[in-house]
């Protein structure tokens, strides 16, 4: 507040009243030498002759205090706005920054998972794991050699060395399936089928191209598509399944899919889906399609029009009163998120429930073994039975062989692919 000229007093803004009604007496000064009398100025000693003509100069002076003071504060305001604004395009900046960051991390993050990027393929992995598996005592140096030198052989003639491979399962269950007399009523099985689970290579990424290598193990095993895989008579490594995919993508199927993929697999760990599963077998001149159920059909998130489809599936063209019925159908790919399986059959229980039997790739070569000496309780079975409540993703996507395209055919749908891939099951 401002202090009085005279005693010092703070006065706030009552100065001139307080001047006036305390120090009035003061502003009075000494007489010239002429007689005349002469009143100074407190503030700044200038000397009048007339009280009038002092106080008026006072009050000046009084005004310019007030303003002073107001343009003062006006001048803090301003400095405080400007940093307030100041502070705020700081942190706008900093949040912005972090948010980028953020966004680069998730990113990277889904590369990883995804396997673009850039860690390498099933080779680099292959022989990581290996190298892991000596240090940890689990494999002796001979045997990594010999591995390593098998692993070269297959990756130079890109066919798959069987060392993942289990056979005979679905005629396994046939003759279980007729001995067993508890509460299945019907069962209808896919043609017959290998099991192909993920070795070190491709552990973690590569289930989509096992289940490729199961449904092709069935197609080679019917006449009816020599024609189609004369090029392809025996089961393609991971590695010649992405150039594969790489080739379909150069005929024109799917450009969209490529894209997100950068029109590259081999070399990497990407995950491949029903997408590039169809557009690989649709140029093989494969005819298949793509049924999407993307949302749940029943209670609890569950999917029984996605059970009742795969039951007309193998049954549509085996329907009798036959308990057990082996099929000439090949295996379903069936895709959700994270994962992919292949369909070797349906179960009708005696109560009517439906329970899918799936060759799963992440069960071992041990566990499939168990399958081809069943025992009379189906225990067993456990590996491959999946009833209705126990899937429950949000979506899941099929991917159905049903025969053999023709060149004008294949034309149609590589065009037809590069619009609408699936069609939407409501």
């Amino acid at each position: 507040p401002p202090e009085c000229p005279f005693c010092g007093e703070a006065a706030g803004r009552e100065l001139e009243e307080h001047v006036r009604a305390r120090h009035g007496h003061l502003l009075g000064a000494p007489g010239t030498g002429n007689g005349e009398q002469l009143y100074e100025c407190p503030m700044c000693s200038l000397t009048c002759t007339n009280i009038q003509i002092l106080e008026e100069h006072v009050e000046l002076h009084l005004e310019e205090h007030n303003f002073s003071e107001v343009y003062s504060g006006m001048f803090h305001c301003d400095e405080d706005l400007e940093l307030a604004q100041q502070l705020q395009t700081e942190e706008d900046e900093w949040q912005r920054s972090e948010e980028e960051k953020r966004e680069r991390e998730e990113f990277k993050k889904l590369q990883r998972q995804y396997g673009l990027d850039n860690s390498g393929g099933f080779k680099q992995q292959f022989l990581r794991n290996m190298e892991r598996e000596v240090d940890r005592g689990r494999m002796l140096p001979f045997e990594y050699h010999k591995r390593k030198a098998d692993m070269m052989e297959s990756l130079a003639s890109g066919i798959d060395d069987g060392k993942t491979k289990t056979s005979g399962v679905i005629e396994a269950l046939c003759k279980y399936y007729q001995n067993e007399n508890k509460d299945v009523r019907h069962v209808w099985l896919s043609a017959g089928v290998d099991h192909f689970h993920s070795s070190l290579g491709d552990r973690g990424w590569g289930c989509g191209y096992r289940n490729f290598q199961m449904l092709l193990s069935s197609l080679l095993q019917n006449s009816c598509y020599n024609d189609c895989l004369r090029d392809t008579t025996l089961i393609p490594s991971i590695p010649k399944i992405q150039s594969m995919i790489e080739d379909a993508w150069r005929e024109g199927f799917d450009p969209h899919g490529a894209s997100h993929f950068n029109n590259r697999l081999h070399g990497s760990k990407a995950w491949i889906g029903a997408c590039e599963i169809y557009s690989l077998l649709t140029s093989l001149r494969i005819k298949c399609q793509i049924i999407d159920f993307h949302k749940p059909t029943g209670p609890m998130g569950t999917h029984p029009r996605l059970f009742e489809w795969i039951l007309h599936y193998y049954s549509a063209d085996n329907e009798g009163g036959a308990k057990v019925v082996c099929t000439s159908k090949p295996p379903i790919y069936l895709q959700h998120q994270g994962h992919s399986r292949t369909v070797v059959g349906i179960e009708e229980k005696k109560n009517k429930s439906l329970c899918l039997l799936l060759f799963d790739p992440g069960c071992s070569s041990q566990q499939m073994q168990k399958l081809l000496k069943q025992n009379g309780d189906g225990t067993g079975l456990k590996l491959l039975r999946k009833f209705v409540g126990s899937l429950k993703e949000k979506q899941y996507q099929i991917v159905a062989v049903d025969g053999v395209l023709s060149l004008e055919e294949k034309a149609a749908r590589c065009r037809a692919s590069q619009v609408l891939t699936a069609e939407k099951i409501p």
